[in-house]
């Protein structure tokens, strides 16, 4: 998995200072973020729904949590290596990224199905819709993450592509901002990527076909699945409830 840094500020003197800045510091500022909004979000329940739980949570819930930090901490690792230019380093690594996201999408399937029994079983919360939202999420970052390993050799592609990959994994990081409506999670996530789309607007002055035909892909879908689980329909009502069985 490789990408390039961007271009030094010496190389781009007809652009002004703050669209330079924006184009060096873009990705790196982006993984940044991530990791805090994860972290606020998360900071809110932690504790009382993992930590110090009434009802201690089955062990994979702390694996999946280990290994979300782990893939945070080495997206922003990866950003940092590029933006320094140690690129060899960070393609050497890639490889090791690339099982460590393989591994988060099992871990996160895993613990969608491990938690749905729990709540079912243990909390005894029959309501098992909104386990559609997990599946969907790993679904986007699976196909996102895939993709930039794919196109890996082309960097405009891959670095777009494994950023819409990381924040798929903030709606439920946004999910428990207290600030927040609820069911409006998906917004925070698409503000995100729009983040990507501004950048290459000022940057670039066009938006890169990643963010073209994955943005409205993934809107899309969120728009489904909301209306799913807010409309509740018979055949995933049954689904849901089998897979919590």
């Amino acid at each position: 998995m490789s990408t390039v840094a961007s271009a030094p500020l010496t190389h781009a003197p007809g652009k002004a200072v703050p669209l330079r800045f924006v184009e060096k510091y873009f990705y790196t500022f982006m993984s940044l973020l991530i990791v805090a909004v994860v972290t606020y979000g998360f900071s809110h329940t932690v504790d009382q729904n993992l930590v110090h739980a009434s009802e201690p949570r089955p062990a994979i819930l702390w694996v999946h949590g280990f290994l979300f930090s782990g893939w945070l901490a080495f997206f922003s690792l990866q950003s940092v290596l590029v933006r320094v230019r140690s690129v060899n380093v960070h393609r050497t690594l890639g490889w090791f990224g690339a099982a460590m996201g393989a591994g988060v999408f099992v871990i996160g399937i895993v613990t969608t199905f491990t938690m749905a029994k729990f709540h079912f079983h243990v909390l005894h919360d029959t309501d098992m819709i909104f386990v559609l939202v997990p599946f969907w999420d790993m679904a986007c970052f699976a196909v996102a993450f895939g993709l930039s390993i794919y196109w890996r050799k082309k960097p405009d592609y891959h670095r777009r592509l494994a950023l819409i990959a990381t924040c798929a994994l903030t709606a439920a990081g946004f999910g428990r901002f207290p600030i927040l409506p609820p069911g409006t999670f998906y917004a925070g996530v698409d503000l995100l990527i729009l983040l990507g789309v501004a950048r290459d607007l000022l940057v670039d002055k066009r938006v890169n076909a990643v963010y073209r035909v994955a943005l409205p892909v993934l809107v899309a879908g969120q728009v489904l699945v909301m209306y799913t689980v807010i409309t509740k329909p018979e055949y995933w009502v049954q689904m849901a409830t089998a897979i919590a069985l």
